[in-house]
């Protein structure tokens, strides 16, 4: 029925696609008229030191009269704001002066970089070539430190793209002052002699929590960069040649006690490399990565895994989070793909007298390359590729001493090509495709996509969606099994009034049963289609006590593919409130489920045969969050969830509870201390236990051969404890432990029928296990000059897997395990140097 609905919408389209303003688009919900600011040739050099002395910042026309974007969208600004653009022929100059009541009114906190934190800031932001859809940021804090980022409709507001710029910021009188010179080789921009680029300024003053903007941003307009302002005035600048190498030289120490037999227990290691950055031409930039080290990058956060899918980890390495916006179109690119564990790491068979003594657990890249640009008509083009070398397992003779390898992982090449148009109203058409091939006798895996957005003259309304089709064809890993009907396919239409205080969303889509793009990508179930309806009703103005109002809601409906079969229906209501005197913010989010047939929890193929049947239920989580700009902040949320009466089984009323604080302590402007905890109790869960039983397993002959389940307790609890010293600006040490127990208490178990009944079998064996992580991750970095740094990392690490009699659900039990469990330990030392060709060949007119 949803489906039909959306035909009818989209059939209607035309007749009401030109229309500035539909019937039922309020005027708060279109843009805001562009301001222009026109920026100042300069001819003498500017000496960047936060004071603005030189006469010339006097000769450029101010950017004045912000407008409020938060808590009360509309308003004029009480403290006025003034910001000045001059350039020449290497760089754009930014001047700016806050004013204030007095000093006291300017926090200035200092952070590492990337992080707001309890500060005011000033930021600018350039769309180079006008396409209102992509664009640069860069901000400073009254403390001197500096973020960047950079826009698009596919990665949104991604902080990890850094550039290498130089910004200056001082106290004078009641004001501060901030002032920033950018590189042209810091942005892309066209060869045009008058460029015509998009503008705005950003202005946050924490003391009331405001945020204000020159060019007015409406909350309640869809998209960001469409509504900046223009900047004119710049004339007869060419792109410079972007050209950098950033050597890097690291070296390892490391002491694991669990080391393999015949491995020494401490070793040492040195590694050098570089990072490659080349502008192409005024569009297009290469990015490469010459033999990497990722080693010092945040531990991963392990968990317990029960479900039938794989866990996804957060990307963490630099060359991976940054400037890949382009890449993440579509959804199928999952980076923690390069570089993963091998494919054969749990398959490796020793004989007789023989253990493995080595088992690399990642795969080493070779090299990685990016090449990424858009062009002055709005194509965006993106090509990424990644080598991934052989990786052995070598295995011993414990008398002879010989030794053999194997195979776990063959040379392999990633690669990924992204067409990307931009067009008019916040619209655009996409087409990627991603390519994994690997060496000698295994499949190979091919994806190509296309998406598109269209949205109307007002951005009130926007149809999108995809299509993309997946194909694998070879031989599986280490064995000559032929992988056969591995083409498959998904698509997704949507169409909804994104717009204005009220907007809705309709969507359809289809996932095949053979759909898999996971060589490259992720993707947790296919076989299912899915009609989603979203709602929401946002009040941006203050109102009674309130400063905002969010309502939202979500039902949807899901189907098997294949066969075509019920799955689960679902309803989501969300809300929260920021409360205006206070600043304390509040919320739920509520999910109501009847009655659902999970056909991934058996862990069949082809899916459709078994399924679980889990009840009814309703789930709610309460939140609150004080006030981010006290000293002592904090965050709590409580959850509760229940299931509906199954019958089938005693004691089977299900459910869960869960709870989480957050305090955070500002010590002072230099010293921050977190703890979060986390704790979850799900009761009488039902989840698989083996796929098969066997005549070995000690049940009731009956059952043997059908898939059993286990009624389960699962407790969780996740502590984090983090402290981060900010000596400057550019100077920061970050302490994290982190500390995870999950344990695992089977009541009953059953075997699963074909129509998801389950029926009790006297089984004796103790499933129940527990879970222990432990890591410590601590940083000191330098940036010593720009885009240099030394960091000195310390890593520590151990997990204990506790099974049968062993498992206890103590906490103190579970912690004296891990403490005590050998632990693996890191520490090491990497410099990064980097080296620009304009500055090497000290260009006039670099800003002194």
């Amino acid at each position: 029925m949803l489906f039909l609905l959306l035909g009818a919408w989209v059939g209607a389209l035309p007749a009401t696609w030109a229309q500035t303003l539909p019937p039922g688009t309020t005027p708060a919900a279109t843009a805001a008229p562009k301001r222009q600011l026109a920026a100042v040739r300069i001819n003498e050099p500017i000496k960047l030191d936060g004071t603005l002395n030189e006469a010339v910042w006097q000769q450029a026309r101010p950017a004045t009269d912000f407008i409020q974007n938060r808590p009360n969208p509309g308003p004029h600004e009480k403290h006025p704001t003034e910001v000045r653009v001059l350039y020449d022929d290497a760089a754009i100059y930014v001047g700016a002066v806050m004013h204030d009541v007095s000093q006291d009114s300017i926090p200035r906190e200092l952070t590492a970089r990337d992080n707001f934190g309890n500060t005011d800031f000033i930021g600018i932001f350039l769309d180079t070539y006008f396409d209102q859809l992509n664009g640069y940021a860069f901000f400073v804090t009254t403390g001197g430190v500096q973020m960047d980022a950079r826009y698009s409709p596919a990665g949104g507001e991604d902080f990890n793209w850094n550039a290498v710029w130089e910004s200056r910021t001082s106290l004078r009188g009641t004001d501060w002052v901030a002032e920033m010179r950018i590189p042209y080789s810091a942005i892309r921009f066209s060869t045009a002699e008058e460029q015509r680029w998009g503008l705005n300024f950003m202005r946050q003053r924490k003391r009331d929590n405001q945020a204000f903007f020159w060019n007015e941003v409406k909350p309640a307009v869809d998209g960001f960069v469409n509504q900046w302002g223009e900047l004119t005035g710049v004339k007869g600048v060419k792109p410079p040649l972007r050209l950098s190498l950033t050597p890097y030289v690291s070296s390892y120490v490391n002491h694991n006690p669990l080391n393999a037999e015949g491995t020494k227990r401490t070793s040492t290691s040195f590694n050098g490399g570089a990072d490659v950055k080349w502008g192409i031409n005024e569009s297009f930039t290469l990015d490469a990565t010459l033999v990497p080290d990722f080693g010092q990058v945040q531990s991963d956060n392990q968990v317990l895994n029960l479900s039938p899918f794989e866990v996804q980890f957060n990307e963490n390495r630099p060359f991976f989070t940054e400037g890949t916006e382009l890449f993440n179109k579509g959804n199928l690119f999952y980076s923690r793909r390069v570089g993963a564990q091998p494919v054969g790491f749990d398959d490796v068979k020793v004989g007789t007298n023989e253990f493995v003594l080595r088992n690399p657990a990642e795969t080493p890249l070779l090299n990685a390359t990016k090449i990424s640009g858009r062009t002055s008509k709005g194509l965006g083009v993106g090509v990424f590729n990644a080598l991934s070398n052989d990786v052995y397992a070598t295995i011993r003779n414990r008398e002879t001493g010989a030794e053999r390898e194997v195979l776990t992982q063959p040379f392999s090449n990633y690669n990924i090509a992204v067409l990307d148009q931009s067009l008019k109203n916040n619209s655009y058409l996409s087409l990627i495709n991603t390519n994994v091939t690997r060496a000698g006798q295994t499949y190979d895996a091919n994806v190509t996509g296309g998406l598109f957005r269209f949205a109307n003259k007002a951005n009130s309304y926007a149809l999108d969606g995809r299509v993309v089709y997946s194909r694998r064809r070879g031989t599986k890993f280490g064995s000559e099994e032929q992988i056969d009907d591995q083409d498959g396919y998904k698509y997704r239409v949507g169409f909804g009034k994104i717009g204005g205080t009220f907007t809705w969303y309709l969507s359809h889509g289809i996932e095949s049963n053979t759909y898999n793009p996971n060589d490259l990508g992720i993707l947790f179930g296919n076989n299912n289609i899915t009609q989603s309806l979203d709602l929401s009703y946002n009040k941006y103005q203050p109102f009674w006590k309130v400063n905002n109002f969010y309502l939202f809601g979500n039902l949807s409906h899901t189907l098997l593919y294949k066969p075509t079969l019920y799955q689960a229906v679902n309803f989501y209501l969300g809300a929260n409130t920021t409360f205006t005197k206070s600043f304390n913010q509040i919320g739920f989010d509520l999910n109501v489920d009847p009655v659902t047939h999970d056909f991934f929890e058996p862990r069949t193929n082809p899916l459709g045969e078994y399924y679980v049947r889990v009840p009814g239920n309703a789930r709610i989580v309460w939140f609150i969050n004080s006030d981010s700009r006290k000293k002592f902040a904090w965050g709590l949320n409580a959850g509760v969830q229940h299931y509906n009466l199954d019958g089938r089984l005693p004691r089977a009323r299900r459910g869960g509870y869960s709870f989480g604080a957050y305090p955070r302590y500002r010590l002072n402007n230099h010293l921050t201390f977190r703890y979060s905890v986390d704790w979850s109790l799900r009761t009488n869960q039902i989840g698989y236990v083996n796929g098969g039983l066997d005549a070995g397993e000690p049940l009731d002959q009956p059952f043997i051969g059908q898939i059993m389940l286990g009624r389960r307790n699962v407790t969780t609890l996740s502590n984090i404890v983090s402290a981060a010293y900010t000596f400057t600006n550019r100077m920061s040490f970050t302490l994290r432990l982190r500390q995870y127990t999950s344990n695992v208490h089977y009541h009953d178990f059953a075997a699963l029928g074909r129509d998801g009944e389950e029926q009790l079998v006297a089984y004796q064996r103790n499933r129940d296990n527990t879970y222990n992580a432990f890591n410590v991750d601590a940083v000191y970095s330098w940036w010593f000059a720009p885009g240099s740094q030394l960091s000195i990392v310390w890593k520590n690490a151990g997990t204990t897997y506790l099974k049968a009699e062993e498992a206890t659900p103590q906490f103190f039990d579970n912690f004296n395990n891990t403490i005590n469990t050998p632990h693996n330990n890191s520490v090491s030392v990497k410099v990064l140097y980097f080296l620009d060709y304009l500055a090497l060949r000290k260009r006039p007119m670099n800003g002194g």
